[in-house]
């Protein structure tokens, strides 16, 4: 893929998501990703601060930390899947589902993309989890007005600290049309990397595969 820079960002589509677990020794498995339709916008505010150390009558240390992020998804429509798979809504034997107080919701990766004027940019934040959606409705008048469903999210930073990751300039073209097959897991730079011939040094793995649902085209 043609390595051509985006000078601009619009639009919001393509927001899967995929159940999260994490093991006693804090090993992380992802799920398949699960489609989420009818995305209507995102806006997540980065959580933590820039605290200063004062010495020498300067600014002598900078304590950066990233508590990742929080905000509000708001969908056309909060999927039945989602309020089983995450909130734990269940259906009972007359396919009715059921809220109880008593269910702790799942974590999960959230994938979308912008649009660009060049190219999408994919992203995946790994460790989320939502609250339950608001109720709101109004009487239809002369025209019907559509009401959207918010989903309350909370990304933390995973054990390891990872937060998110995206495409950019010179991620494959592999790696870009896979993106929404598994949760991407980074791999390591190829300037890490230690050739294992002295011949050419050898290439980074890259992601897994493409969704046949979602338009891959740039």
């Amino acid at each position: 893929m043609a390595n051509r820079k985006n000078k601009v960002k619009f639009g919001l589509k393509n927001c899967p998501y995929a159940l999260v677990s994490i093991d006693d020794e804090g090993a992380v498995t992802f799920g398949s990703p699960v489609r989420l339709p009818g995305s209507v916008s995102l806006a997540l505010d980065a959580e933590g601060d820039n605290d200063p150390f004062y010495a020498d009558d300067s600014v002598y240390y900078m304590c950066a930390t990233n508590n990742g992020y929080s905000g509000d998804l708001e969908l056309a429509l909060v999927p039945e899947d989602f309020l089983k798979d995450i909130l734990h809504e269940t259906e009972d034997a007359n396919g009715v589902l059921v809220e109880n107080k008593d269910v702790e919701p799942e974590h999960f990766a959230l994938l979308f993309e912008f649009s660009g004027d060049q190219r999408k940019i994919r992203h995946c934040l790994y460790y989320c989890s939502a609250s339950r959606p608001a109720m709101e409705g109004d009487t239809t008048e002369d025209k019907k007005e559509v009401k959207t469903e918010k989903l309350s999210l909370t990304v933390s930073p995973l054990p390891n600290g990872l937060v998110k990751v995206k495409t950019g300039t010179n991620t494959s073209e592999e790696t870009y049309n896979n993106w929404y097959n598994a949760v991407y897991q980074p791999q390591a730079s190829t300037s890490e990397v230690t050739p294992t011939t002295t011949d050419t040094p050898t290439d980074a793995g890259n992601g897994e595969s493409t969704d046949p649902a979602t338009d891959t085209t740039e």
